[in-house]
């Protein structure tokens, strides 16, 4: 990873309105990197990429791993990185194969889709994992 220029960090935890408050966390980060408000469709869109994927990463985390812990939103010279972890043993992957008109299971896809690159980091010996996901700063 390349060497971070801002990191902004939120505990989560056993707490209602998870998600919301993970999207207003991220919405502030990215007002005060200048991202927001958006000068053009472009950058609008970038914005929205980027606060879709914190939902659909914390979301995943309630669901199908003991619930959130941490988000971390950082912001890199060419990219944003965004990490979410959680207590889950499971290993998140897009659903094989991906049905639009099926309800669920779509998280991972639009990760997939609207990042550079994401994955799974581990600590040997501790619980849970942190999944991170990538992408690209407007132009």
């Amino acid at each position: 990873m390349d060497q971070a220029s801002d990191v902004r960090t939120l505990a989560l935890g056993e707490t209602s309105g998870t998600v919301p408050l993970a999207r207003d966390f991220t919405r502030g980060a990215l007002t005060e990197w200048g991202w927001l408000p958006a000068a053009s469709a472009d950058r609008r869109a970038a914005a929205e990429d980027v606060l879709l994927v914190v939902s659909e990463l914390v979301t995943n985390a309630c669901l199908h791993a003991e619930g959130p812990e941490r988000l971390r939103v950082v912001r890199l010279a060419d990219t944003v990185r965004l990490e979410v972890t959680d207590r889950g043993a499971g290993q998140p992957a897009p659903r094989t194969p991906h049905r639009s008109g099926r309800p669920g299971g779509h998280g991972m896809f639009i990760v997939q889709r609207l990042c550079l690159d994401w994955g799974i980091q581990r600590v040997p010996g501790a619980p849970g994992k942190t999944v991170w996901a990538e992408l690209a700063a407007p132009a």
